[in-house]
């Protein structure tokens, strides 16, 4: 949709171009529109009155919901059972009711005209997530790398987990164990011996252990042999 202000502007500019020699699709590619939209504008109104989608006359679609039932809507979605149930569960339980009032999408649409789309349920509304951290490790001993992976066996369908810390500048394997089980305890051990082994407590500041966001390095009992 272009004003009637840049249409005028274009049209200039194009007939500038003309004048000087150049064919009208050229200077319309260079110009970004198409040459019969040029030839439209010429031939009706358009240099004119503009663009007039705007203030066209929409008819109403006949599928479309009346007064009422967008009142009944807000109604249902404000009684005291369906406080906390989102439209992607309200609409499925008045189905096994036997009502049917409007689809999903009608649900939403309608609350969030009447500016009732806030979070329903006990669900925490989620929150601005932080950039990752960066840690750039200048000299050994200062930031340590750590993941567990899962090394094939012998027999199909069974795996041994890997548990590895390797030091980000020197790429040194400080400490690894292997294990026929995932859990936190084994990466607490490992980080526990690796810690003595290394001398951690005597480093001045401490070292960064990095690790991503698997659930066995970030549990409970990790997380408190770190603390």
């Amino acid at each position: 949709m272009t004003r009637l202000e840049d249409r005028q502007i274009l049209l200039h500019a194009i007939e500038a171009a003309r004048t000087g020699g150049a064919r009208l699709a050229s200077a319309c590619a260079l110009a970004g529109i198409d040459p019969r939209t040029v030839q439209r504008w010429q031939a009706g109104d358009g240099l004119s009155r503009g663009d007039r989608r705007p203030d066209a006359d929409r008819p109403v679609p006949s599928h479309a919901l009346t007064a009422a039932e967008r009142a009944r809507i807000i109604a249902v979605a404000n009684q005291p059972r369906f406080a906390e149930t989102p439209p992607a569960r309200l609409v499925p339980t008045l189905a096994d009711e036997g009502t049917y009032i409007a689809s999903e999408s009608s649900f939403h649409r309608v609350l969030r005209a009447a500016d009732q789309m806030n979070r329903r349920g006990r669900a925490r509304p989620p929150r601005p997530s932080r950039p990752p951290s960066t840690h750039i490790a200048t000299r050994p001993d200062e930031v340590g790398c750590w993941d567990m992976t899962f090394l094939a066996a012998q027999v199909q369908g069974r795996w041994f987990y890997l548990y590895l810390i390797l030091d980000r500048f020197s790429r040194k394997v400080v400490g690894f164990e292997v294990h026929e089980t995932d859990s936190a305890d084994h990466a607490a051990h490992l980080a526990r011996r690796t810690a003595l082994a290394e001398a951690v407590h005597v480093n001045h500041p401490k070292p960064v252990l990095h690790a991503d966001n698997g659930a066995t390095l970030k549990a409970t009992t990790v997380l408190a042999m770190l603390a």
